[in-house]
């Protein structure tokens, strides 16, 4: 044997030891990642002031500073550099996160969740009401903000930066002081970011499982150490862990535990883990509205309705409708040559309504209609329960599409490459294809835990085909046009 030889191969050994399975069945590596983060876990109240005082100064610091150039860039000046972090780099990277590392932003970096814990512990505690416990408040949350985001211009004023996100952080701080007890109310029962994020963290390739898994299924509890009201011993699903680590003690027989599973995994089997009817209309109606805040822009023919129905308030004497609102609600800067009327906020609104109820009104249809082929061709379960299985089949297209339309600003850089915007638009647009087989792909495993077999799946497969083709293109004219 060379004398090179042997080193070599216990380099390749000692390599291989820390990606191979322990004998728990979990890679080394993540046992290690695991422990690290328990043992520093008392910092990560500096993390989080770290984090705070970097959000207040993306957020308020522009409103100080003179107008940026037109030539400006994020290196010449700090009002562009700020919006850029945020839409840029923030909303899209911690969107996708999820997919490797699971709600560990909302745990281990978020600034409005731990501002809200915070106030809690100096609030009244009351019991979180009915109303905010609603499954699908979050679901209203992301709308209402969504909508006032295009309203403002969030994406290119830093008023309408602070107004939203300043005025989302008051609103995490306030609910966290008065509900709960020692608990996040604000993070698993508002939050419009804590939704998405929770929503596709079961496409993620990590959970948090536990030890010692008790029966009686996924519980609610204000008791225990689980900042969210997770039974942790009887925790199936992802969306509400904010991966925390307080119920993770290595050397304790009890509590979670960091473990590795297939992307996807828990939407394939997703009779296990919960499914919840609230999260399938925040797919349906979240994809339309992201689609909604794009169409808008892009349109001609929003241009053509929008003469059109001025017109007809004009003629009917109705002259309020070309007069500005308050900044607060509506665009308000001539000062940048963007002045909307109380006519271009009821259209905005309106055509992101109408978008959001025509896709939700598709894709309801095409998976009403998987629900029931599927029980036709042997599909266990009622049908309800089938639908609400199937509808999670969209997951992978509605996060592109979020992703497209609310973090757009992440393929801003390809520009310095000397990409074309055509170029770019068709970089966005290839992001539907691995989107579309994932969502197909998802469909044919929920339907055969379903018990159908594999010469008939094709069947009740080809709605949701349909569904996921069809929100593609319907981005066609948000990603060419103009």
């Amino acid at each position: 044997m060379k004398p090179s030889t042997a080193p070599r191969m216990k380099a390749a050994v000692i390599n291989a030891d820390k990606i191979m399975p322990n004998k728990k069945g979990r890679p080394s590596l993540l046992v290690q990642a695991e422990a690290f983060i328990v043992k520093h876990s008392n910092k990560l109240i500096v993390v989080h002031a770290i984090m705070f005082v970097v959000f207040l100064a993306l957020l308020f610091l522009p409103l100080f500073l003179s107008e940026p150039a037109e030539n400006a860039t994020p290196l010449t000046h700090f009002t562009v550099l700020a919006n850029y972090l945020m839409w840029g780099l923030w909303f899209p990277l911690v969107f996708i996160s999820v997919i490797f590392s699971g709600r560990s932003w909302c745990g281990i970096l978020c600034p409005m969740g731990a501002a809200s814990e915070w106030a809690n512990k100096r609030g009244p505690q009351w019991q979180i009401p009915a109303w905010i416990r609603w499954e699908g408040t979050p679901v209203v949350s992301f709308l209402l903000i969504t909508i006032l985001g295009q309203t403002v211009g969030v994406r290119d004023h830093p008023e309408a930066i602070a107004e939203v996100f300043g005025g989302t952080l008051l609103l995490a701080i306030v609910i966290g002081y008065f509900y709960g007890r020692n608990k996040r109310a604000w993070c698993r029962h508002v939050c419009p970011i804590g939704l998405l994020l929770g929503v596709y963290s079961r496409l993620g390739a990590i959970q948090f499982r536990p030890k010692r898994k008790r029966e009686g299924g996924d519980s609610y509890t204000e008791k225990g150490i689980c900042p969210t009201m997770i039974d942790i011993s009887r925790k199936e699903e992802s969306r509400h862990c904010i991966e925390c680590f307080r119920c993770v003690k290595p050397k304790a027989k009890g509590g979670l535990e960091l473990a590795l599973r297939v992307p996807g995994d828990e939407i394939e089997n997703i009779r296990d883990h919960n499914p919840n009817m609230a999260e399938i209309w925040f797919l349906f109606l979240g994809t339309g509205a992201a689609l909604g805040g794009f169409l808008w822009l892009v349109l001609p023919y929003y241009q053509t309705l929008r003469q059109q129905v001025g017109e007809w308030f004009i003629n009917h004497e109705w002259y309020w409708i070309a007069q500005s609102g308050p900044s607060w609600l509506m665009s308000v800067h001539p000062e940048r040559r963007e002045v909307f009327f109380w006519l271009d906020f009821f259209m905005i609104v309106g055509t992101m309504l109408a978008c959001a109820i025509v896709i939700t009104g598709v894709l309801y249809l095409t998976t009403q209609i998987a629900a029931w082929l599927s029980g036709k061709v042997g599909g266990d379960r009622t049908k309800k329960l089938r639908f609400t299985e199937l509808g999670y089949q969209y997951a992978p297209v509605a996060m592109v599409s979020l992703i497209l339309g609310l973090g757009a600003e992440l393929f801003a850089p390809l520009t310095l490459l000397g990409l074309e915007s055509e170029s770019i638009a068709y970089v966005k647009a290839s992001l539907f294809i691995p989107a579309i087989i994932w969502s197909i792909f998802l469909g044919d495993r929920i339907l055969k835990r379903q018990g159908l077999k594999t010469s008939v799946r094709w069947i009740p497969l080809l709605p949701g085909v349909i569904g996921s083709v069809f929100v593609a293109f319907a981005w066609w004219p948000a990603l060419f046009s103009g």
